[in-house]
C-alpha cells in the first residue's frame, strides 16, 4: 500500500467548494493511468480510460468537513458555522488551519469549565458557540481573514496499534482505493471513468453534475461508513465492523443500492477470496444519490471503508479493509458490462 500517497492525500486541506489541494495530487495519479482528464465547472475532475462497451464511473469525493468564518469578533475572534456534519463537542481545544490570505494556525475555544455556570456545563454546544483563536491582535486577523474564509483540522496521519488515523480519512481514504483499484491488474471490459467529486459533505452536489456529464451505466461510490464496534457501539450480528473487510453498502438515507451491483460486488468478492461485510442504515449518505437521479439514471452503488469516529480529527481505519475494498473495486472493472443488457 502506497502510505506516502494516502499521507498526501489525507493531510491535504480540501474543505468543500476549494478542494484544489487535493486536487493537485489526484490529477497526476489519473494522468498516469487514463486517457485524459476532464474538469467540471465546479471543480471535479474525471480520468477517463476509453475502450469499447458500457460506461463504468468510479466517484470518491475530495472534499471535508470544514468551518467557514462568518465573522471576527471585536477580540478578534473568528465566528464560524459547518461546512458538512459536525459533532461540536469534538471540535473544542482542537487544532485547525484557517485558510485566509495565507495559512493560519489556530485552535477552536470555549468558555473554560472554571467559568461556567451549571446551565453552560449542561447545554450541548453548537459550532455557532464556538470561536477560533489565532494568537494575533485583532487588527492582524482584520488583515488575513475576512468572511467567506475557511478552516479545516490540522492532523497528521498517524499508526495506532493496527490502525491508521487523521483527519480527513472520509473520504480520502475512498480517494485512495479509486486511484489504487485502477491500477488493479485486471482486464477493463467497459469504458471507465474515474470521478473525484466535489461538495459532497453539503448535499452530494458535485457527484450530479459529474454524473450528468459522463452519462455512466454502471457507477460505484467509494466512501466510508461508520462502525458499531468502537466506544459506545452496541456490536451485535449485522452491523459494520472495523477490520472484517470492504462494506458493500445496501441502504442508507440517501439511495437504496442496486440489487444487481449488489450482487455482483458479492460474487467478485467470493471469487477473489476477498473479506467483506454489508452496510446497511437509515442515516447518513454518499454520492450514490445524487449518482442515481443524474440525468437518465444509473446503476449504482456503494463499496466503503468501515471507520471509527467519522467527522472528527481521530478517524480510523484498518489496512487490511482498505487493501479489500482495492481488489473489491478493481474487481468490477472486469464484470460490470454484466450488468447491462
Amino acid at each position: 500500500m502506497r502510505r506516502s500517497l494516502l499521507t498526501a492525500l489525507c493531510e491535504a486541506p480540501g474543505p468543500p467548494g476549494a478542494e484544489g489541494r487535493v486536487r493537485d495530487i489526484v490529477v497526476p495519479e489519473l494522468e498516469s493511468m487514463c486517457d485524459r482528464v476532464e474538469r467540471d465547472p465546479l471543480g471535479g475532475v474525471t480520468g477517463l480510460i476509453e475502450a469499447d462497451g458500457p460506461t463504468l464511473m468510479f466517484a470518491a469525493h475530495m472534499d471535508e468537513i470544514a468551518l467557514m468564518i462568518t465573522h471576527i469578533d471585536d477580540r478578534g475572534y473568528l465566528r464560524v458555522v459547518p461546512l458538512g456534519g459536525w459533532d461540536p463537542r469534538t471540535l473544542i481545544s482542537h487544532r485547525v488551519t484557517v485558510h485566509g490570505r495565507e495559512d493560519i494556525p489556530g485552535v477552536v475555544g470555549t468558555t473554560p469549565v472554571h467559568l461556567q455556570d451549571d446551565a453552560a456545563k449542561q447545554r450541548t454546544p453548537r459550532v455557532e458557540d464556538l470561536a477560533i483563536d489565532t494568537g494575533l491582535a485583532p487588527a492582524e486577523v482584520h488583515r488575513l481573514v475576512r468572511q467567506g474564509d475557511v478552516a479545516t483540522r490540522s492532523r497528521t496521519l498517524e499508526p495506532l496499534g493496527r490502525l491508521l488515523t487523521g483527519k480527513s480519512l472520509d473520504n480520502r481514504v475512498g480517494l485512495f482505493v479509486m486511484l489504487e483499484a485502477l491500477a488493479e491488474p485486471v482486464t477493463p471490459t467497459c469504458r471507465i471513468a474515474a470521478a473525484a467529486t466535489v461538495q459532497e459533505e453539503v448535499g452530494l452536489r458535485g457527484a450530479k453534475v459529474t454524473t450528468t456529464r459522463i452519462a455512466p451505466d454502471v457507477a460505484l461510490a467509494i466512501d466510508v461508513c461508520p462502525t458499531d464496534d468502537g466506544p459506545g457501539g452496541t456490536v451485535s450480528a449485522g452491523t459494520t465492523r472495523i477490520g472484517e473487510g470492504a462494506a458493500i453498502r445496501i441502504m442508507d438515507a440517501s439511495a437504496i443500492a442496486s440489487r444487481a451491483l449488489v450482487d455482483l460486488l458479492v460474487d467478485i468478492a467470493e471469487r477473489k477470496d476477498v473479506p467483506y461485510q454489508f452496510h446497511v442504515a437509515n442515516r447518513g449518505g454518499t454520492d450514490t444519490g445524487s449518482i442515481q437521479l443524474a440525468g437518465t439514471g444509473a446503476i449504482a452503488g456503494c463499496v466503503s471503508i468501515p471507520t471509527r469516529y467519522i467527522h472528527t480529527s481521530v478517524e480510523a481505519v484498518h489496512p487490511d479493509d482498505i487493501a479489500a475494498a482495492i481488489t473489491l473495486v478493481g474487481g468490477l472493472k472486469e464484470r460490470a458490462h454484466e450488468l447491462v443488457t
